[in-house]
């Protein structure tokens, strides 16, 4: 059964359960109080009366009653049992039978069970055989009546789960179930220690939450140890500066200072008594650096303790934009060089060539541009030729073609070599010259010398 609670407030209220004017808390192993409500398991008879949430906060407090009411039919089937002269509704096996056992250990492990004053407590014996096992329940090794178990219900009930509620001093001691049949017997004891309580307010123990340093984008976590007689609510508050009022929904007060409340988790009941809860802070950013305040409460007061955290400021340098255009695979040399290497031949070969082209142009010119009167005598071995007719030959002004050249050649040779004009090179050559021999019988020798271009 769940019994909500649909109250909400501003700070968010505190939330109080209780049955028939008595505070439900930790020692009702059965009943569980959520944010959003009253959570009851295994609900038996003994559970039906009036329940009231109260919520609470600094600005007021409001109620919200229910009525439990639980339909039991069990009887009618113990009394269908009776009628029959007490034999079993189930059917036994022919000529089979079957020693007792315990059908739910699991639930059975706890066998020490310290309670405090004025709460309540379940100790179960279930158990199955052939046939069908009958249950007495000890204390102090002595036999049980309904009146001290406060178990009710029918006297023929099959009774495997003796409950004890508004516990007192007196319910202290050993309770034994003794479980049989005619295949066998099995017991089991439970010892329930009651102890004494004063109401009081929350004390925080140990020294948490204590303050904290964190790396920026890191994870670090309070918490808080709280020790109280029921049940209490923890809350965690941060301060807010006044510049960033503006930034939360709604903030509360207190003192000089104003605080944010932050989501809660689980709170945990330990071993010793005391309850702890923790606040997980993933991420870590700059605003998340302030004083953090543990607060816990009950019926009776509250208690807080504060603590600060600290967030390092971020360390990762500026992202640089970086280059994905080349292969991320090559080193660096490579990716410099090869554009370099090429870059190097290609300029060498321009170079190459507008040498060449300059040098055939500058010799070309210097040879033809100027009239014959004017150009330089021949070496004294060589002898003047006849001048040669200036015409275009190919549409080139600076030089002539060698079909044109070796004509002239032929007709200085026809001419016994008197008269030599200076020398004229086609554009194919880098040089010709001519040598001529005269003989002691009058004969006159000449030959050339061709250079080519390579």
């Amino acid at each position: 059964m769940k019994l909500p609670c649909p109250v909400d407030g501003d700070p968010p209220p505190l939330i109080m359960w209780t049955k028939d004017g008595r505070n439900i808390h930790s020692g009702w192993t059965r009943f569980r109080v959520l944010q959003q409500g009253l959570r009851i398991k295994e609900v038996e008879t003994e559970d039906a009366g009036t329940y009231i949430c109260k919520a609470t906060n600094g600005f007021g407090s409001v109620n919200i009653n229910y009525t439990l009411i639980v339909i039991d039919d069990s009887s009618a089937r113990g009394g269908a049992g009776a009628a029959n002269g007490g034999s079993e509704s189930i059917p036994e096996l022919a000529g089979k039978l079957v020693r007792p056992r315990f059908t739910q250990p699991a639930k059975m492990r706890k066998r020490v069970i310290i309670r405090p004053l004025g709460s309540s407590v379940r100790l179960k014996c279930t158990a199955s055989g052939n046939p069908r096992p009958d249950i007495v329940w000890l204390k102090d090794n002595r036999p049980l009546v309904e009146e001290d178990s406060r178990a009710g219900g029918e006297p023929k009930k099959k009774k495997w789960t003796l409950s004890l509620k508004n516990l007192t001093p007196e319910h202290s001691g050993k309770y034994t179930c003794q479980v049989s049949n005619r295949a066998g017997e099995i017991n089991a004891t439970y010892k329930v220690e009651v102890i004494q309580r004063t109401n009081s307010k929350p004390v925080l123990t140990g020294t948490h939450p204590v303050n904290t340093t964190v790396d920026y984008g890191g994870t670090t976590s309070f918490q808080c140890k709280v020790r109280s007689d029921v049940k209490p609510v923890i809350q965690w508050l941060k301060r807010v500066e006044p510049s960033d009022e503006n930034k939360f929904n709604s903030t509360i007060e207190v003192g000089d200072h104003r605080f944010v409340v932050l989501p809660t988790g689980e709170v945990w009941s330990r071993p010793d008594g005391s309850y702890l809860n923790k606040l997980l802070i993933t991420r870590a950013k700059e605003e998340d650096a302030g004083m953090y305040i543990c607060l816990g409460a009950n019926t009776m007061g509250y208690s807080f303790r504060s603590a600060y955290l600290t967030v390092l400021p971020d360390v990762k340098p500026p992202m640089t934009p970086v280059t994905t255009t080349t292969s991320p695979g090559l080193p660096l040399p490579v990716i410099i060089g090869i554009p370099a290497g090429v870059a190097f031949i290609l300029g060498t070969a321009l170079l190459w060539f507008c040498q060449s082209k300059r040098t055939c142009s500058s010799s070309s010119s210097s040879s033809s541009a100027l009239p014959a009167a004017q150009r330089l005598p021949a070496p004294s071995r060589d002898r003047p030729c006849p001048t040669l007719p200036t015409q275009p030959v190919n549409g080139d002004k600076d030089c002539v073609s060698y079909e044109d050249y070796i004509a002239h050649q032929q007709l200085l040779l026809t001419q016994g070599g008197s008269g030599l004009a200076p020398k004229v090179y086609p554009k194919l050559y880098t040089d010709i010259h001519t040598h001529t021999h005269s003989h002691v019988d009058g004969k006159v020798h000449q030959h050339q010398h061709i250079h080519y271009q390579c």
